[in-house]
């Protein structure tokens, strides 16, 4: 009863403000013209179609006023009033609706501001009218959409249909005849036995499927949208987003999901990212009557069959598949492995590897930060890495090496490194560093959403309780390392006093980067004063400059200002990071007062009157009666934190010496600085008589005589066979599992690597004929697994097999042979197209040694064939655009060859592609190369100058 009072209420309030409106819209401009016609008589138009001379007006306006003129003077004025009053309804009616849109958006718009009161009026009115009807629709928006998702929810609930496929034609079984009721039209897909917990080979999952945020799974008997949300995702509500991920998608059978209440046997459903940490669960043995059909989770004792078999008729027993122990038995034993440990397992997705906790990764050492904060540290790690290759020289002869260039990250954050490389956004290619997607990331919320702290709610915030200090190291880290990659303008700014950067750094530790007067590090990133006094009235200088460049440009905030293009004025963030100190509250306060008009952003380390204060647990949680959108922060040890900033001492741009290609190289070359061993590569057979050929240089493949294996290789096992690559002497089992599965479970890893060599090996004897061969051989005297050279050829050893023959020989004839024959063996980075990090110290080893080849191969060809010379380098700089040696060989072979035009061409390319490396230039050691090139030479002996 009372709703529908309140509903008659508001729509007599709607008809009141309606006739109040028409009123003031038609009433006063009929009132205003029976009462006082025209208005404009008084000033001597007597008629709107009698224009008057400006004698009439001057002699209207000299006249003495009469009472009808001062009545036309205010009629005028009504008029006037009432255009205002039609221009501010107007102008409300498109602000209410503009509102009323945002809100349906979850946009809530700010509230309006600087009304007068013919616009307040205006306000009242509308807002009655459009409040009253908005109101009314929602009601009956939201109780359609109410009796809309509980249908849909019970749709969701429907379990899943067996149906025959829409193509004859894909049918594994042909029956004449009516058709059986249930039919299976794809493999494995039975409801019973073992083979209902199957996951895919890649070569039957859709391509649209497999880069799917939280895996794949396949539709059994009994399955629905709802059971499965609430399975893989946590929350059966959230049933819509596989719907949504999989709808339109044809599928094995024919049919396409269009409805939600009809999925069908077979199916493969790409699956959403499942937001909260899933339970940890012991690995389900094959029997197990808890395995759940399409799991996404790996399981060493699952697989999908190389070739699917015959889907059997609804009546008929599952066969399982036949295991591998059924061929013969290889001549060493292998370590025990569990009975089904045949049956491969279902492929691995890189997510596999992350921790439980999906918001974050705990460090080894102390501490845990976020996911953007790792991708922060990743992006820093990787613009190092093209610093190195930027410097690396290029000298001949080198020792072939299958060990990969050292890490630029330490131990104590290597996965780090791994796991954060996995959330940065697309790169521009091999020479330009990706980025993360949030800037200067502190913590997440509640749900596990990424917070910057850019963008934190009020004056700033204060650290409080055990976790403060390392939360402030976080802060400090993550900071610091956002925008490295841009230009100079848009990297943050942050002020510290040198009394905390101590406390932040180990005891004792060197302020590494700090300038010869302790006032800056890295120039003018970090900069470091003697107490909180100087770091507020640092603040308080820059918030005046800011303020003025401001009201120069007539700009709102420092956003609005970095926007424009018509200035070379842009700001950018600037971070005060201080202690808390009430003697400077006050003008601390009138600082964060203008936090977001001047990307101003104080953080006190402890509580502070007038700002946000967190207390912080030693975990990072945040703590207390008032809610904070950061429910928990990122915290650093001491050390990790001077690791970073060391590695952000030598990946940021600055001025650089260099080095003359004409110089002698320093005993060791940045890029050729290994971690590991180096060991002796096999002696490979002619590629005819091997049955299986490798290829890591560029995308992994496996060819036979019959032509490249594209069906029944699993992912794991490229990246296995990749892996025993680079390791010529092998790599035991819990190597393996380090190399390939760093973060996962050890017993879980370990049958997943066992797992993918077994597949690797089926596949292999299948695609060449042959029963006999392993092909990936155990040493059971060190315990190794590795490639046989005997059936397996490789180009990387065929490629470091060729530059170890050029280093040997006296012959230029021979050398240059050997040379060009490893140029054509390499065809791309290393294990191109995997995002293991692994994999890119190992492609930056091998990428320097091929362009010291190239850089030898110019050498012999520059003396009687330049145009030669140049090509090859050419071709090295494409593999490497930021290699400063290469263009330094480019200019000096054209100034030899007097063509000033191509040695200037050739600097603007370099300096073109440095720019990616956050405004990086060439050293001045390349500049000197260029100046020298550039010098006129006068002719000798009567030749050309």
């Amino acid at each position: 009863m009372s709703c529908t009072f309140a509903a008659i209420a508001r729509t007599v309030r709607a008809l009141l403000a309606l006739a109040v409106l028409a009123g003031f819209t038609a009433g006063v401009p009929w009132l205003l013209i029976v009462a006082a016609g025209w208005p404009l008589d008084c000033i001597g138009w007597p008629q709107p179609d009698a224009v008057p001379t400006l004698t009439d007006l001057h002699a209207a306006i000299t006249s003495p006023w009469s009472d009808n003129m001062v009545f036309a003077l205010l009629a005028t004025i009504g008029w006037v009033l009432w255009a205002q009053f039609l221009r501010d309804t107007t102008i409300e009616i498109i602000e209410t609706s503009a509102a009323a849109r945002a809100s349906r958006r979850g946009q809530p718009r700010p509230p309006a501001s600087g009304r007068g009161p013919i616009r307040w009026v205006a306000a009242v009115l509308v807002g009655a009218i459009v409040g009253a009807v908005l109101f009314d629709a929602a009601r009956a928006v939201t109780s359609a959409s109410t009796a809309g998702a509980a249908a849909a929810d019970a749709a969701a609930r429907r379990p899943a249909v067996a149906v025959v496929p829409a193509h004859p034609a894909a049918l594994s079984t042909v029956e004449h005849g009516p058709r059986p009721a249930l039919t299976i039209g794809v493999s494995a897909t039975s409801a019973t036995g073992p083979l209902a917990t199957h996951r895919d080979s890649p070569a039957t999952v859709p391509s649209w499927a497999r880069d799917a945020p939280g895996g794949t799974h396949r539709v059994v008997a009994g399955d629905n949208l709802w059971d499965l949300a609430e399975k893989h995702l946590g929350d059966p509500h959230r049933w819509r987003e596989i719907y949504k991920l999989n709808r339109g998608h044809e599928q094995a059978n024919g049919y396409a999901l269009t409805d939600p209440d009809e999925i069908h046997v077979g199916w493969v459903l790409a699956l959403p990212a499942r937001e909260a940490a899933p339970p940890a669960t012991p690995p389900h043995t094959e029997g197990s009557p808890s395995a759940s059909p399409g799991i996404t989770e790996p399981e060493a004792n699952e697989t999908a069959p190389a070739v699917p078999p015959p889907a059997p008729p609804t009546n008929a027993t599952p066969t399982p598949s036949t295991p591998e122990a059924s061929t013969p038995s290889p001549p060493t034993a292998e370590p025990d492995a569990p009975a089904d440990a045949a049956t491969p397992a279902p492929d691995t997705d890189p997510s596999d590897d992350q921790p439980t906790d999906e918001a974050g990764i705990t460090l080894p050492a102390q501490g845990w930060i976020s996911l953007g904060l790792a991708a922060a540290i990743a992006a820093v790690a990787a613009l190092l890495r093209l610093q190195h290759r930027r410097r690396a020289r290029l000298t001949f002869p080198a020792p072939a090496s299958t060990a990969p260039q050292r890490s630029p990250m330490p131990p104590s954050l290597a996965p780090v490194d791994i796991i954060g490389s996995r959330h940065l956004g697309p790169s521009g290619g091999n020479h330009r560093p990706a980025s993360p997607a949030v800037a200067a990331p502190i913590g997440v919320d509640s749900e596990g959403t990424e917070i910057s702290l850019f963008h934190l709610p009020g004056p700033g915030i204060a650290l409080h309780g055990d976790g403060a200090v390392p939360a402030a190291r976080a802060v400090l880290a993550s900071v610091l390392s956002t925008n490295l990659a841009e230009t100079a303008v848009r990297q943050p700014v942050v002020v510290t006093t040198a009394d905390l950067l101590a406390r932040l750094l180990p005891e004792d530790a060197p302020a590494v980067g700090l300038d010869p007067d302790g006032t800056a590090y890295d120039g003018e990133r970090l900069i470091v004063l003697a107490d909180t006094a100087a770091a507020i009235t640092h603040a308080e200088e820059e918030m005046i400059s800011r303020r003025r460049l401001l009201d120069t440009f007539d700009a709102e905030t420092i956003t609005d200002l970095n926007a424009r293009t018509d200035h070379a004025e842009s700001q950018p963030p600037y971070v005060l990071l201080i202690d808390s100190s009430p003697r400077h509250a006050a003008r601390l306060e009138a600082v964060a007062t203008h936090r977001a008009a001047l990307d101003l952003h104080p953080v006190i380390l402890g509580p502070h009157e007038g700002i946000p204060t967190v207390e912080i647990t030693g975990e990072g949680t945040t703590v207390g009666d008032e809610p904070h959108p950061v429910a928990r922060l990122s915290t650093l040890g001491a050390d990790d934190l001077a690791a970073i900033l060391s590695m952000l001492t030598d990946a940021i741009a600055r001025p650089e010496a260099g080095a003359d290609v004409d110089d002698p190289p320093a005993e060791t070359s940045p890029a050729a600085v290994t971690v590991e061993t180096n060991e002796a590569v096999p002696a490979q057979p002619d590629e005819a008589a091997a049955l299986v050929r490798l290829r890591v240089l560029g995308p992994v493949t496996v060819a036979t005589d019959a032509g490249p294996i594209a069906t029944g290789m699993r992912t794991g096992s490229y990246t296995a066979l990749a892996v025993l690559a680079t390791h010529p002497a092998g790599r035991t089992l819990d190597q393996l599992t380090a190399d390939l599965h760093p973060n996962a479970d050890p017993a879980a890893a370990v049958k997943r690597v066992r797992t993918d060599i077994t597949s690797a090996r089926r596949v292999l004897r299948a695609a060449t004929g042959h029963e006999e061969p392993m092909f990936i051989v155990y040493d059971p005297a060190t315990g190794r697994y590795q490639l046989d050279p005997q059936t397996v050829t490789v180009d990387l050893w065929q490629m470091l097999t060729a530059i170890d023959q050029a280093t040997t020989t006296d012959d230029e004839a021979a050398m240059l042979t050997a040379l060009r024959r490893a140029t054509e063996l390499y065809a791309g980075d290393f294990a191109e197209g995997h995002d293991h990090t692994w994999a890119t110290d190992y492609a930056t080893s091998y990428r320097h040694q091929i362009l010291t080849v190239y850089a030898r191969i110019a050498e012999i060809l520059e003396p009687d064939h330049p145009d030669q010379a140049i090509a090859a380098l050419e071709r090295a700089a494409d593999l490497d655009p930021v290699n400063e040696e290469l263009y330094q060989r480019i200019m000096r072979i054209h100034g030899r060859q007097q063509r000033p035009d191509a040695v200037r061409r050739a600097l603007r390319r370099l300096e073109e592609r440095l720019a990616d490396l956050g405004d990086a230039e060439p050293s001045q050691a390349t500049r000197r190369v260029a100046e020298r090139q550039l010098r006129p030479v006068a002719p000798a002996h009567g030749g050309r100058p």
